[in-house]
């Protein structure tokens, strides 16, 4: 008589995040792996370092860059890590000039809110305390927060947690109401629902009332109006589309400099697939133009 087969490796892309077969860890696993088979650019420096007890990956795209970008990576906050975003990271230094510095935030559910944002606070004053001189930056160099998705959350935050520290923030489809309150919540999308957008939320907090606190619910802070230059990207088809064009309407409203463009025919994620979506390219340069006209 044969072995029974084994059980098939369930591709967790294929599953809902609030199907009961869904792994977090496996499709960690699965994400990273893919990751690492993906082609990625060459630039001039890459390490790895411990930033009391944060690691972060800090890219140099040239020999001297004239300003730093902390990116935080896009997954929900459940998903994705420094290495699922390194091709994404890699081309943002490129294309900018400037050195990249992604952080990997500690994630839910094994880790709830504040844990992430505290992680990116760590990282802020460790620059402020030295930091920027050990990655051989010089004095005063314009650092820039950046992010995607549950990542534009974060730079938001940290933007508002560190009034001044930050030249200017870039905010890519930004995650930003767990109220899902936007009628782009009600709309048909694909791959990236009104369902799973609360899962996230609430993986996230880790009890009722953080789904008021403005360090999760950034559109509640009464500290928008002190936000430095911000540039904010939507996707036409995508159910957090309106927390984006929102947070464009309050900051227009309280005199903030800010840039706000709605991408076409593309999707929550677009920002990390060039090779499917030609936009992403577009935003990229968007991008790199709105970071370097301020160094």
């Amino acid at each position: 008589m044969l072995p029974p087969e084994p059980d098939a490796v369930v591709d967790m892309d294929d599953l809902d995040v609030t199907d009961p077969r869904f792994d977090v860890a496996v499709a960690r696993a699965q994400d990273r792996e893919a990751a690492l088979r993906a082609p990625r650019e060459d630039v001039r420096h890459v390490e790895d370092l411990d930033v009391d007890g944060v690691l972060v990956r800090h890219y140099r795209p040239v020999e001297a860059p004239a300003g730093l970008v902390v990116h935080l990576h896009g997954g929900g906050f459940v998903f994705n890590d420094v290495e699922v975003h390194d091709a994404s990271a890699r081309r943002l230094a490129n294309r900018s000039g400037l050195a990249v510095l992604s952080v990997e935030y500690r994630r839910p559910p094994e880790h709830r809110f504040p844990a992430a944002v505290d992680d990116v606070s760590t990282v802020v004053r460790w620059l402020d305390e030295g930091g920027v001189d050990a990655l051989g930056l010089p004095a005063g160099v314009p650092v820039f927060a950046h992010g995607d998705s549950a990542g534009a959350n974060l730079a938001l935050v940290a933007a508002l947690r560190h009034p001044g520290r930050f030249t200017g923030v870039v905010l890519i489809y930004p995650f930003l109401d767990p109220t899902l309150a936007g009628p782009s919540y009600a709309e048909e999308t694909e791959g990236f629902d009104a369902a799973e957008a609360r899962w996230y939320w609430e993986q996230y907090a880790a009890s009722p009332d953080d789904l008021t606190h403005p360090d999760l619910a950034p559109l509640l802070s009464d500290g928008l109006a002190g936000l430095p230059p911000t540039l904010v990207a939507t996707a036409q088809d995508d159910p957090c589309r309106d927390d984006g064009e929102t947070l464009v309407e309050r900051l227009t409203e309280l005199g903030v400099e800010v840039v706000g463009t709605r991408y076409l025919g593309v999707v929550h994620g677009f920002w990390r697939r060039p090779e499917e979506f030609p936009a992403a390219e577009v935003l990229m340069g968007q991008v790199a133009g709105f970071l370097t006209r301020s160094v």
